[in-house]
């Protein structure tokens, strides 16, 4: 099979200790340095708390938090990765992002079972590209929170939209 005759589709590829994780490109907005970040009180331990981008007040999301991941300090690597969720915009902090790639639809596979399960079904599925393995993240997934964390992050990106 050849590579002109597969489907591909653009992803943003970053960084969370020290695995390599996508996003599909048409998910996210845009991507900015991890600047000042305004603590908001009773937020989720995930939320880092709101950032202004580009005229907007959105949630900023420590993904490695929120997988369970230890908290690191920000680097010049560190990023914000803004992606659409719905009717709002969230902010995802993660360790660095700075690749774009075409992942070919043979190269992925879906999660297993196993696998799927234990990561809080975060996963669509895993690519593996020149035995690089790389985890596709499925954004609604990763936004589903509990009830009352639900309403916090919905509160936080509604008060100044």
């Amino acid at each position: 099979m050849t590579q002109t005759n597969a489907q591909t589709e653009s992803y943003i590829l970053f960084e969370l200790a020290g695995t390599t994780y996508a996003l599909k490109s048409q998910e996210v907005k845009h991507m900015e340095l991890v600047e000042q970040i305004t603590p908001v009180p009773n937020a989720p331990p995930f939320v880092e708390g709101v950032v202004f981008s580009r005229g907007q007040v959105i949630p900023a999301i420590n993904l490695r938090v929120r997988f369970g991941f230890p908290r690191q300090e920000y680097t010049t690597r560190s990023r914000l990765i803004v992606v659409d969720a719905g009717q709002r915009s969230v902010g995802f902090i993660v360790d660095s992002a700075r690749e774009f790639r075409n992942l070919p639809a043979d190269s992925i596979q879906p999660p297993n079972e196993s696998i799927a399960g234990l990561s809080g079904k975060y996963l669509r599925g895993i690519a593996i590209v020149s035995e690089r393995l790389i985890l596709l993240l499925d954004i609604k997934e990763v936004l589903t929170f509990a009830d009352n964390e639900e309403e916090k992050l919905a509160v936080m990106s509604s008060q100044h939209a």
